[in-house]
């Protein structure tokens, strides 16, 4: 085998792709405040956090 003989893809397509049972359709979800728990409030606090570190830069 050649050096560059492994570079054939022979037809098939070698890009990763999503499934498309894992594609979303970009609709946000409304979030509840008065159901939210601990780990939600924690979750939204370390967004806000990267949020102004990255508006920082």
């Amino acid at each position: 085998m050649g050096r560059d003989e492994h570079n054939n893809s022979n037809g098939r397509n070698r890009l990763a792709q999503t499934p498309k049972n894992q594609i979303k359709d970009g609709i946000d979800v409304e979030f509840s405040e008065e159901f939210a728990d601990h780990d939600d409030k924690e979750a939204q606090a370390r967004s806000r956090a990267a949020d102004r570190r990255v508006k920082r830069s």
